[in-house]
């Protein structure tokens, strides 16, 4: 069994000082991917990881009705799969002395995504991204994919990760029935496409609780 101090680790050994390097972290709704990455930029430090993640390219809820796709937020269609490219090949290249880039965040409160919402320093060496369609080999997802260095693919069992996301749609402000039936139909949809990938992770973290305090084993298939 592969502890999270060894995940972390792991990370640690790619925040090389003077290199920038991007770790990606993946897996289907709900599966704890944000908590995962929240957790290792947490244990290794601002001077070392900074975690910028991939809902900060929801297309926004204007754009979502003009295209008749709101009801299916969160697809792989969803989001603006060239702006996510695009900024990790900026945080990829980017070099100690060059100028901080800023990256978008998804504000879950007002269900938008915000502009310039994380500060991203050139002297950070490592830089953990986290999202659903991170392996997707449609778009320009394997352009982003190319600049990481490795990508985990987070597995939980379903009736976890989907009790979870009801949770969390009904703490955002949807009743509980809704929560139900988005969690169960759209979130499940997406979910479906993403398990699609998992084979092509380098690193499949199957968790076997919380990580909070990184004190939870996780099992892990390298």
């Amino acid at each position: 069994m592969t502890t999270t101090a060894e995940l972390v680790d792991r990370a640690r050994a790619l925040a090389v000082p003077g290199r920038r390097t991007v770790l990606g972290i993946t897996g289907p709704p709900g599966a704890g991917k944000s908590t995962l990455a929240d957790a290792i930029v947490a244990a290794l430090g601002p001077d070392l990881a900074v975690g910028v993640g991939m809902d900060g390219f929801h297309l926004s809820q204007a754009v979502l009705t003009a295209h008749g796709s709101a009801d299916r937020k969160g697809a792989i269609d969803t989001f603006d799969d060239v702006g996510y490219a695009a900024l990790i090949g900026r945080l990829a290249d980017a070099r100690p002395g060059d100028p901080p880039v800023y990256a978008p965040v998804f504000r879950r409160d007002i269900e938008e995504p915000v502009a310039a919402g994380v500060e991203v320093p050139a002297d950070v060496p490592l830089v953990v991204t986290e999202g659903n369609y991170l392996l997707a080999d449609v778009g320009a997802w394997p352009a982003a994919r190319a600049r990481m260095a490795e990508v985990w693919y987070v597995d939980v069992p379903d009736d976890r990760r989907l009790a979870r996301l009801v949770d969390r749609h009904h703490a955002f402000g949807k009743a509980r029935d809704d929560a139900e039936r988005w969690a169960h139909g759209s979130d499940e949809v997406n979910a479906a496409v993403v398990r699609a990938t998992r084979d092509a992770a380098d690193l499949v973290v199957r968790l076997t609780g919380s990580v909070p305090g990184l004190l939870t084993d996780q099992g892990c298939d390298g």
